[in-house]
């Protein structure tokens, strides 16, 4: 598939999911970006701002299985995972599958699960497979996690440790609609007469898995892996607000998201803006901010824009 296929095919995916979900261009377009990079997503917003609708409509327009799991205090890996059943004809033991073997993994509420059940979902997302009683299942392709938290209700919740976090490529917030988008949104759900929105399948596995190959033949030169490197070195060297800043992990998360963002646009190499825009939804929740920080209205998405503004942007003739 080529670099133009992609952005035909992105595009027609984007149209589709733009029928359920009114405005937030810029959120659809890192989501799919996000998936082309066959990264995971994590959406952290308050209730009620279409955080789950996104993952189905995505899910039906790339034509891919969709499996959601409500993450709850007594959530065991097993019920994710999968379980082991004793067949009584056979007399063995049988592999069940859980709702983690699908394309694209809905896990709602993922911090209100306890860290043994979070930490079964650390080998499926890094390493796509799933290590049960000793035997090793792979995942099917693409494999895809969208989990979803609430940042104001921590009582009873469990927050992600670093070392999970770093395994989302994005972090995302969504956001209210303005006034004219909720207008739409009230005149399409009675335009409807349902509640569910109509999203049309424009792809199929195969074809998002050949889009994902695809993104890894996007040129980046060598004054691009120098800006992102700068970026991500520049986090490290802020001390007055960071505490620790973005591993090589977010390296590399900036250099696979800038080529499916580069594709997506139907370009078949990188230029800065590719880096740029998706900098901060990719370093931000790297970031660990300096202790007397954490009661101020400074966040992580600030600081990585302020550093954004700072790191010289290579000169292209």
């Amino acid at each position: 598939m080529k670099v133009g296929e992609i952005h035909e095919k992105g595009n027609a995916v984007l149209s589709e999911v733009k029928k359920a979900i009114v405005g937030k261009d810029e959120v659809l377009r890192l989501i799919l970006t996000t998936i082309l990079a066959d990264g995971h997503v994590l959406l952290e917003d308050l209730p009620g701002l279409a955080k789950t609708l996104m993952a189905k409509s995505f899910a039906k327009a790339l034509g891919v299985q969709f499996t959601r799991v409500q993450f709850t205090p007594d959530l065991l890996p097993s019920d994710i995972l999968g379980v082991s059943v004793f067949n009584q004809k056979t007399l063995e033991f049988e592999f069940r599958k859980g709702p983690v073997f699908t394309n694209i993994l809905l896990a709602d509420e993922i911090n209100r699960a306890p860290p043994k059940t979070q930490s079964a979902l650390l080998e499926a997302m890094q390493e796509r497979q799933v290590t049960v009683e000793g035997s090793t299942h792979s995942l099917p392709r693409p494999f895809i996690v969208i989990a979803t938290q609430n940042p104001i209700e921590q009582e009873g919740t469990y927050p992600l440790p670093e070392a999970q976090l770093d395994r989302f490529l994005v972090r995302l917030r969504v956001g209210y609609p303005s006034k004219a988008e909720e207008i739409e949104i009230l005149r399409r759900r009675m335009a409807r007469k349902k509640e569910e929105p109509d999203v049309q399948t424009v792809l199929s596995a195969e074809e998002v898995v050949e889009m994902q190959r695809a993104v890894e033949e996007v040129y980046v030169s060598d004054a691009i892996l120098e800006y992102i490197t700068d970026i991500v070195t520049a986090t490290r060297e802020d001390r007055r607000e960071i505490e620790i800043g973005a591993s090589p992990r977010g390296s590399l998360a900036l250099l696979k998201l800038s080529r499916a963002y580069a594709a997506l646009n139907g370009r078949d190499y990188v230029i800065p803006d590719d880096v740029k825009a998706v900098a901060v939804p990719a370093l931000s929740h790297r970031l660990i901010l300096k202790r007397e920080l954490w009661y101020t209205k400074v966040s992580q998405e600030s600081i990585m824009e302020k550093l954004l503004e700072r790191v010289p942007v290579p000169k292209f003739e």
